[in-house]
């Protein structure tokens, strides 16, 4: 395993019954990284971050977190990480006081280091004004930012999130990336699943997991560079025929809707002003056409299509 390795993969495969949930999966990431994992439901996030926590065995292949071989020595690698699930699991007729209590019981944190950490995460996170709510009357917001707080009680090499901003407000969605920052700047790791392009964007490198495999992995400018396809914003004023004539084009990879516009990627070479020309004298124009940069959402789709239409042509 690479030094700088904080999380390594190898061949991994997850199976349930005759559901494959996970398959073959290879992936490195390193230490002082945010990775973010996105993928539609059902792609296999949830099961491989529950799989690098020790929670399920895999069915096949090899896990290595923080150094240590999961499924040889479990407890080195819960000493190691931080594991936020996707539902909220603190105790709401607690208060965030007594919550960070319990749970620094059950890290085994000594007395005398209690305070001056739990008032560094209190500050870290803006809940020191908060300390004494039940935790069943915080905000969407604030129940997560509990969750983060009891997570890293234990001083964890690796944070693990499992869509950790799922239903929270903008607002408190930035604030939570803000506290991210701050934690890989003073030495952590972050492997994140989101279900939030723009969230994506904010990471160092993205995974885009389809039916169990990864399909594309990059950082959010590699994958927006590394395309063979060329991506086009289109203006018409009727969008909807021009994206059900441009389905039939052959050289159209994928084309969907954004906003009053189409984003259609095209395959390298092909001619857009043919196309534009057959289809304005077919009376869908006028219609404009510009190059443009994908954003993730555009790529997240247009991999998932490809690949979708590569298992179905198997």
């Amino acid at each position: 395993m690479s030094e700088t390795s904080a999380i390594l993969i190898q061949d991994c495969t997850k199976s349930f019954g005759s559901l494959t949930a996970v398959d073959q999966l290879n992936l490195s990431i390193q230490r002082g990284e945010i990775f973010g994992l996105v993928g539609p439901d059902g792609a296999g996030k949830t099961t491989t971050l529950r799989m690098l926590c020790g929670l399920v065995a895999p069915s096949k292949g090899k896990i290595v977190v923080a150094g240590h071989d999961v499924s040889e020595n479990l407890l080195a690698v819960k000493d190691r990480i931080g594991y936020m699930a996707q539902r909220f699991g603190m105790y709401v007729d607690l208060s965030v006081h007594e919550n960070l209590h319990f749970y620094a019981d059950l890290f085994g944190i000594a007395h005398s280091d209690r305070d001056e950490l739990m008032n560094r995460l209190l500050r870290m996170t803006r809940m020191e004004p908060f300390r004494e709510r039940q935790a069943g009357r915080l905000s969407g917001g604030m129940k997560q930012k509990l969750a983060l707080m009891c997570s890293l009680l234990h001083r964890p090499e690796i944070l693990i999130l499992d869509e950790p901003t799922n239903g929270v407000d903008p607002v408190s969605r930035r604030d939570f990336w803000t506290i991210l920052y701050q934690l890989v700047r003073d030495g952590l790791t972050v492997l994140v699943t989101t279900a939030y392009l723009d969230e994506a964007e904010r990471c160092n490198r993205v995974g885009l997991m389809f039916q169990g495999r990864l399909i594309r992995c990059d950082s959010p400018n590699g994958l927006k560079a590394n395309l063979t396809e060329r991506c086009y914003e289109i203006t018409a004023p009727n969008p909807q025929r021009l994206r059900e004539a441009l389905r039939s084009v052959r050289e159209v990879v994928s084309v969907e809707p954004s906003g009053g516009t189409l984003h259609a990627f095209f395959v390298a070479g092909a001619s857009i002003e043919d196309r534009v020309n057959q289809f304005s004298q077919q009376g869908l124009g006028p219609i404009r056409v510009r190059p443009i940069t994908p954003s993730l959402e555009d790529i997240f789709i247009l991999e998932v299509q490809k690949a979708s239409r590569s298992e179905q042509a198997v």
